[in-house]
């Protein structure tokens, strides 16, 4: 169980959505479209816009992750030059401007740097928000009992992401090139870097990006009718709580305690 906290509606009114707020400064996203396709025109500039957001024809479910970003330098450029360099095949377009209205109608605004569509990594490789207005407009961590959750989750343990076996190389060069650093670990099988949040030391430790193959038939079957993406999720759980593991249509999540 966690608490959720209300959103708003984004910048041009197609998606809003609400968050889980978690004490080592990361959230959980719940974004949903205002309105069925069906409400707008086919053929309108809303429909077209709907349609083109390129989580719009998932099924429910994990979408992708974030990278905290900077309003004021731009990653896409940091990004592709070392990509260039490094020689790998992830391209981010130029940033963006991006907002949404809280309901108390507070303005926010951030910029999104995000992997070209052409690169085909999308819900493989974050995009980026960067705060213009302050980030705890965005992400209120105050007073501390938003963060506060019967589950006891304090943070985020580890995200790991399913890709096909013969795509795992060219995937670990691409994401060595978004983070700027080599993993911590490098099989066969998975590979493993490590991450800072906004508030490390609350939650008691460093989260971990696993990109892995499928290493189970339910896995497989996962990534076969999923596409690449986000397969587990695990949270560190304060003392005295429950440990765990549960499977969801969606994919896996774990509790582990710090």
């Amino acid at each position: 169980m966690c608490s959720v906290l209300p959103g708003g509606t984004h910048a041009g009114g197609l998606t809003q959505n609400a968050l889980v707020v978690l004490q080592d400064g990361a959230y959980l996203e719940l974004v949903s479209f205002t309105h069925p396709a069906s409400h707008y025109p086919p053929g309108s500039p809303e429909r077209q816009q709907r349609d083109a957001i390129p989580w719009a024809w998932k099924e429910p479910g994990w979408i992708g992750y974030t990278f905290l970003g900077f309003s004021s330098t731009s990653i896409s450029e940091l990004i592709n030059a070392r990509a260039k360099e490094n020689k790998s095949g992830i391209r981010y377009d130029p940033e963006f401007d991006g907002g949404r209205e809280r309901s108390d109608g507070k303005v926010l605004k951030w910029q999104i740097s995000a992997p070209s569509q052409d690169a085909g990594r999308f819900g493989v490789a974050p995009f980026f928000c960067g705060d213009v207005t302050p980030r705890e407009w965005r992400v209120p961590l105050n007073p501390p009992s938003n963060a506060e959750h019967p589950s006891g989750v304090l943070g985020v343990a580890y995200i790991r992401i399913l890709v096909e076996d013969d795509l795992l190389s060219d995937v670990t060069a691409d994401i060595t090139s978004v983070i700027g650093g080599s993993p911590v670990s490098n099989t066969s099988r998975r590979v493993t870097w490590v991450l800072d949040t906004p508030s490390t030391d609350v939650a008691g430790g460093r989260p971990q990006l696993i990109i892995s193959v499928p290493e189970t038939e339910d896995e497989r079957r996962t990534l076969e009718e999923r596409g690449e993406g986000i397969y587990e999720v695990a949270f560190l759980v304060g003392s005295g709580m429950k440990a765990g593991q549960s499977w969801t249509p969606y994919g896996k999540i774990v509790w582990l305690k710090e």
